[in-house]
């Protein structure tokens, strides 16, 4: 009864483990992705209405991605974090995708 209990133990550790760094990921992606906006870009944080961080099921940094939408502009953006640098990959308009 003791080994099963370890086993369980363990095995909830790593689900825990796994399931942080991608939380951790995902957020910092985000982060990073507000602050390009709002420094870089002079975009209000008033004017994103929204940031949804996400897995993309693609290569490399480009997997950890967060969709941005703001106020009076149809298109949703795209972006990446690639080491320090933040990557718009595509935005979608009218249902169209436009890749960069």
């Amino acid at each position: 009864m003791r080994k099963i209990g370890t086993v369980l133990l363990v095995l909830f550790i790593f689900t825990g483990i796994g399931f942080s760094y991608i939380q951790y990921k995902k957020s910092n992606v985000e982060d990073s992705v507000i602050e390009y906006l709002t420094t870089e870009k002079n975009i209000s944080k008033d004017n994103i209405i929204s940031s949804e961080p996400f897995i993309a099921n693609l290569e490399g940094n480009k997997n950890w991605m967060v969709s941005i939408k703001l106020k009076n502009d149809d298109r949703t953006y795209y972006y990446y974090k690639n080491k320090n640098e933040v990557v718009l990959e595509s935005y979608v308009e009218n249902g169209v995708e436009h890749v960069q």
